[in-house]
Formats: structure tokens, sequence, C-alpha cells
């Protein structure tokens, strides 16, 4: 896949360290079309970005990483591009990983791959009791939208173009992990799950989920069910 056609959305919010070199590494693998997402953070995310060749778009205040993907989404359309990758600014995601994801919408197999931690030939830090969290996770996202995957809200996935017309958040927040399952079905689109690697360490797990999180998640697509 031409690569001057792929655009990496990273969606902020407040994540400083790793920025640089997450943005650093992208460009070593030739990942020219960079998009970052200002999610109305208090931190200074611009002047990090601003003496590199990236794309910044600001939210003036924090609306979840859903509406901050769904910027992306929107600005990506306006551009020519084949593909678009999904992109986590916390250090958890491997760059490496991008060309697995981007390989099967290259040779027309799936409109949209989805990293996932628990395939058998990926690699997983996580603790049990996380583990057990995430894994009665995807049974519920099974019930919600009839896909039984066997991880759902990892932030690393690549889109096809039809992928990226046809999918719209309208989940904010981080229930947007599983509205993309919906879609999914709704839209017959054909997916892929890939394993990846996800750093898990004390720094990267405070900006993941926690268990009162994955209850909010559970109220706002039983809400999402109800109203759609």
């Amino acid at each position: 896949m031409n690569k001057d056609k792929v655009y990496v959305i990273i969606p902020i919010y407040n994540e400083t360290l790793l920025l640089h070199e997450i943005i650093t590494q992208l460009l070593a693998h030739s990942y020219s079309n960079i998009v970052v997402i200002d999610d109305g953070s208090a931190l200074n995310i611009r002047e990090i970005v601003m003496n590199l060749p990236v794309i910044y778009i600001r939210h003036k205040i924090n609306l979840g990483q859903g509406a901050a993907l769904q910027t992306g989404f929107e600005y990506v359309k306006k551009m020519n591009f084949d593909a678009v990758v999904t992109f986590d600014g916390d250090g958890q995601h491997n760059v490496d990983d991008i060309a697995k994801l981007l390989s099967y919408i290259d040779d027309g197999s799936a409109d949209i791959s989805l990293g996932s931690r628990f395939l058998n030939n990926g690699k997983s830090q996580v603790p049990f009791v996380r583990r057990l969290i995430l894994q009665t996770a995807r049974l519920i996202n099974l019930v919600f939208s009839g896909l039984l995957l066997t991880y759902a809200h990892n932030g690393l996935r690549a889109l096809n173009k039809k992928a990226v017309e046809l999918i719209h958040f309208s989940e904010n927040r981080m229930a947007h992990a599983s509205e993309i399952l919906f879609q999914i079905k709704k839209n017959q689109l054909r997916f892929k799950e890939v394993p990846v690697f996800i750093k898990y360490d004390p720094t990267s797990a405070k900006k993941g989920q926690s268990s009162i999180d994955s209850v909010k998640i559970l109220f706002d697509l039983v809400l999402h069910k109800l109203f759609e």
C-alpha cells in the first residue's frame, strides 16, 4: 500500500510524555500523514508538535475519544486517501503492527482490521484481574452487537475508504469502540482481527479503562440500543 495515502489519526488528551517519540517513530516508518486531534487538553500539546510535520486539530473542550476520532475522520474524508489508522497517544501501541493491519486492507480481504492483544500470536502483559474484566466486556459486546471478538476496545485499527465513509461515531467517549461493532454489522463490513503487542505498564494503565469506566461503557451501550 502507498503510505502517502495512509492517514494516522492520534486522539490526544493530556498525553505528553511519549507523543513526540510516537510521531518520530511513525515518520521513521514513512507514515507522513499524521493527524493529531487534541481533545481539549489542559497541557500544551501544540508546543510538542509545532516543529513536527503533522496536522494539528484542537477541540476547545474535552469531548471524548469517540468525538476526537470523528473529527479526524471528517478531516481525512476531504483528502485523497486509501486507508486510515487509529493509534493511541499513550505509548501502548507498536508502530510495527500498523503494517500487519494494513496488509488486510491492501489485499482487499477486510474493510477494517482490529488489533487484538488476545489472539494466539499476540502478546499481552495484562494483569489477571484486568484480563478478566476485558474478557467479560467482550461477552457484553457479543450481546449487544452480535459479534464475538477476542478484544474490542483496542484503539489500534486500520480502515479502508469504505469503512471510513460508513462509520460515524455518535458515542463521544469510550463506548465508541463498541459502537464500531454495531456499525460493522449494520453496514456488513468485512473485518479481521490481527494480533498486536500492547505495552502495559503503570503509566499507560492510568490512561486505560478502569472497572468504573467499563460500567459507564455498558450504561452508554444500553442507552445507545434503546434510542438508536
